[in-house]
């Protein structure tokens, strides 16, 4: 029964990688219909209320949250939805879907850098040797050159990667002190992220002209890559190790490649695939676990 259980998770695991790597490439084909800021705040903000029945009944007892508590909420959804994922989805007017998945998956390593600076934690060989692997992956994956407006992007991209960083030493620490349920961690988040996107882009990009092909990625992002897959990972990780899980979640930029050539028409050169799986392999060194 324990190895079923097993299976079943790393089947659940490979799901929510598989959407989560459409994410971006359904984000490009929605700029077609509305601002990138316009699709993120939807997005978040529809997956908040697709949540909210099942966080009604929690709805008295958060009444009673402490302001230190609130203000992590406000501090997790400020980072992971209206920064992150805000600069996320503004950088792919400028860059290739693939690539900002290939960007997004270098955040284990400013997650080990900043241990070094501000904890004093030096990485292990292991970790060393990763770091140096997925140099030489990135090195190889930009060799072809850039395209004209992709620096732009790719300083754009920066900013959403260091503040998801910011989001997961956030979302650690929340998680780790357990004063608070896991779809409360979720939605909250989610409202708040989701709504100060919105309240930004209304003035910034207007009222967007939806057609059916809009809403219908909309809705998709919403209930699928959102809902469905936050609530998927949570149960994933009750089994999986965190180490299972982020070499799964390591897989993204593969996927959204496929994903991107599939829908969008985008290619990558032999170089460029060759330093994706090269930095693949590196980030999964990077994740090792320290011993204890």
């Amino acid at each position: 029964m324990k190895v079923q259980s097993h299976s079943v998770a790393i089947i659940e695991g490979l799901l929510v990688t598989i959407i989560w790597a459409s994410s971006f490439v359904f984000v490009k084909m929605a700029l077609a219909y509305m601002g990138p800021l316009t699709i993120a705040g939807l997005r978040y903000f529809i997956g908040f209320l697709v949540l909210l029945p099942f966080l009604a009944p929690r709805l008295r007892g958060l009444r009673g949250l402490p302001p230190r508590l609130w203000v992590r909420l406000l501090a997790i959804g400020i980072t992971a939805y209206t920064i992150a994922n805000g600069a996320a989805y503004l950088s792919l007017r400028y860059l290739p879907a693939v690539t900002l998945s290939f960007m997004m998956n270098l955040g284990p390593l400013l997650v080990l850098f900043a241990g070094v600076v501000w904890l004093r934690e030096i990485p292990t060989r292991l970790q060393a040797v990763g770091v140096t692997v997925t140099l030489a992956g990135t090195a190889l994956f930009f060799s072809p050159g850039l395209s004209s407006g992709e620096p732009l992007g790719l300083a754009i991209a920066a900013v959403g990667m260091i503040s998801f960083v910011t989001f997961g030493i956030l979302a650690r620490g929340l998680a780790k002190d357990g004063d608070i349920d896991t779809l409360s961690r979720t939605a909250i988040p989610l409202a708040i992220g989701g709504g100060f996107l919105l309240l930004i882009a209304l003035p910034l990009e207007g009222v967007p002209a939806m057609t059916l092909n809009g809403w219908a990625i909309i809705l998709f992002l919403a209930f699928v890559n959102t809902a469905l897959a936050y609530v998927l990972y949570h149960h994933t990780v009750q089994v999986l190790t965190a180490l299972e899980m982020n070499v799964l979640l390591n897989l993204c930029p593969l996927g959204a490649g496929l994903l991107a050539w599939f829908l969008l028409g985008e290619t990558l050169t032999a170089v460029q695939i060759l330093g994706l799986l090269v930095v693949v392999f590196g980030v999964t060194l990077v994740q090792q676990m320290r011993p204890r």
